[in-house]
């Protein structure tokens, strides 16, 4: 074998040949050319060709993404709702002012006025119990409108109505649903009174025109058990994820009870069985129940009939009670309800893609009720952003977060109240902060302590602890009475004439330990930002940026409630998404939704 001469060269020479190599660019590069090259001459494309590319490149010119959402379409976490059916909903609901339109029954009117809003002059629904409750009370008595036939579902015939409300954080949507359902149940007692009445009559009418016998009959004795007794059997069920909800509505459903009159409890695991078993199965009977989930299932299987009168359920919080963790359970308590179920409502703040694909599943007949507002902040929440890497933080969340509380604290109070305000009981600042890991809430609530903050973390703790926690950051100012007002005037002209001005002296071992005295922090996860009624509060601070949008809805939305201003503040760092913290300000700066 011999080898090349060749092989000592540095490099070859060019060949003459006008034939391009194959491997000139790569062994692929005669694979999807767009000029044809013949004998290596290179010829353009024909102008018939040229024409018609121009006139494709006319009739479908490159579509501009827009620059707002570009991030938050990344998030496919919510449904989205088409702005054409917004604007429809509005134009509906527009016309709608007063309760008075709705056909309530007087006594339940009368207790929206003084037990649900007391205090308030011009009562006017808002916009998901403008669309909400005519379309619940369909059905129940007001119309004769035919039933539609359900379709199946999951191989499972069902005929109960099915409504899915949707609404903003803070628009009322526990009134949506409860006004209608009390209105209901007073309507079906009504009507049994006056067909037990009739009947009744019946039997009179009949047994005088009988001859008396001549044999006195003997009633049998009565039943050990009375098989037709309404103890344990509720009319209506309120399903609710956290025994925060469970109080607060329960709270609500207590208050209407004070006026319409019909019977309701609460129950939470924190309960005793004894609790428990005399809310339930008390002698008298009960119509509302507000429960949880895995907590009424525990019952159900030891007691069957608990659920056999159920003739409406609501599921609050409907994304959290069909997710993972809640959706056999409740799933569970629907299926064997559903014999004397009429009315099955969801309710719930968002709609993400996991709830909107169970409902297409389960539910496919299931009829929306939104609000032209859904998935967007209200305008009248503003947000700020904080960057803890600049100066004077550098990157110490912990310190920034100190820093803003103690200037939200020395800033001036609030002027809602007018001249009132200097009759009132002496403002304290409610904050919402809000962490994303329960570890953390202990420990920022630890460091502002020591910064001289009033803090607490709000944590699984007893009820009675939670219950104490939660009262200072849900019960709103109370606006003193004319006798108080007076009371004070009269207290204050005594003082400024009997009382002389007297120099204390100062202590020596007095504490000089900085302190923010008119503020309460309360730091919590997303424990505390579902549902929870937190109308007092009008500042959140975002001490981590949130994983999904709907995070973001549901913390912010703890302010800004019953159309009040509100104020949120994010701390964003090095690691954190400010792209998306950007374009959900500039979507809240613009009043929309967040999709």
């Amino acid at each position: 074998m011999k080898l090349s001469p060749n092989v000592a060269k540095a490099s070859l020479k060019p060949s003459n040949n006008n034939k391009r190599s194959r491997n000139d660019k790569g062994p692929w590069s005669n694979i999807n050319q767009t000029e044809a090259r013949l004998n290596g001459i290179t010829r353009p494309r024909s102008q018939a060709a040229l024409k018609r590319e121009s006139r494709k490149d006319e009739k479908n010119p490159p579509k501009e993404e827009s620059p707002l959402y570009k991030a938050l379409k990344m998030q496919t976490a919510l449904s989205p709702l088409t702005y054409h059916l917004r604007n429809s909903i509005k134009e509906k609901i527009a016309n709608v002012m007063s309760f008075d339109e709705f056909g309530l029954l007087p006594v339940v009117q009368d207790a929206i006025a003084t037990q649900a809003l007391p205090g308030l002059v011009d009562l006017a629904p808002t916009p998901i119990q403008k669309v909400a409750i005519p379309a619940l009370l369909e059905g129940s008595g007001q119309d004769n409108k035919p039933k539609k036939k359900k379709k199946q579902a999951d191989e499972m015939n069902y005929s109960y109505d099915q409504y899915l409300l949707a609404a903003e954080t803070g628009s009322g949507k526990t009134l949506a649903y409860l006004v209608p359902i009390i209105d209901m149940i007073k309507r079906s007692e009504i009507a049994e009174q006056e067909a037990k009445q009739m009947e009744q009559e019946a039997k009179a009418k009949e047994a005088a025109l009988k001859p008396a016998p001549k044999v006195p009959q003997v009633e049998p004795p009565e039943l050990s058990e009375n098989l037709i007794s309404t103890a344990g059997r509720p009319r209506a069920i309120i399903l609710v994820p956290t025994s925060e909800l469970v109080r607060q509505v329960g709270t609500k459903v207590k208050d209407f009870a004070h006026t319409v009159k019909f019977r309701s409890g609460r129950i939470t695991s924190d309960d005793s069985a004894r609790k428990i078993r005399n809310t339930i199965f008390n002698p008298p009977g009960i119509d509302i129940l507000v429960a949880t989930p895995h907590l009424l299932s525990s019952i159900a299987k030891t007691d069957p009939y608990v659920l056999s009168r159920v003739e409406y359920i609501v599921a609050d919080e409907a994304d959290s009670m069909f997710d993972k963790s809640f959706a056999p359970i409740t799933t569970e308590i629907i299926d064997k309800s559903a014999p004397s179920l009429k009315k099955l409502i969801l309710c719930s703040a968002t709609i993400p893609r996991s709830l909107d694909s169970v409902l297409r599943k389960k539910y496919p007949d299931i009829r929306r009720l939104a609000t032209p507002n859904l998935h967007a902040i209200p305008r009248r929440v503003q947000l700020g952003v904080v960057d803890v890497d600049k100066d004077p933080y550098r990157g110490n969340r912990s310190y920034a977060l100190s820093d803003i509380i103690w200037s939200l604290g020395k800033a001036g109070g609030d002027e809602t109240f007018g001249h009132l305000t200097r009759y009132m009981e002496p403002e304290v600042k409610k904050i919402l902060v809000f962490v994303n890991e329960r570890e953390e809430s202990e420990e920022v609530a630890r460091y502002l302590q020591g910064k001289g903050i009033d803090a607490v973390a709000f944590s699984r703790d007893s009820e009675k602890r939670q219950a104490e926690i939660l009262s200072e950051f849900t019960q709103p100012r109370r606006v003193p009475t004319t006798e108080e007002i007076l009371e004070k005037q009269r207290e204050r002209r005594l003082e400024k004439s009997e009382i002389p001005f007297v120099m204390e002296p100062k202590d020596s071992k007095a504490n000089f330990t900085r302190k923010l005295g008119n503020t309460k922090v309360l730091v919590t996860t997303d424990l505390g930002s579902r549902g929870i009624d937190t109308l007092p509060v009008r500042t959140v601070i975002l001490y981590h940026v949130p994983h999904t949008t709907i995070d973001f809805i549901h913390r912010l939305g703890r302010v800004g409630r019953m159309n009040r201003r509100g104020r949120g503040i994010v701390l964003v760092g090095r690691k954190d998404r400010k792209d998306v913290v950007r374009e959900v300000r500039d979507a809240m700066y613009l009043g929309k939704a967040l999709i």
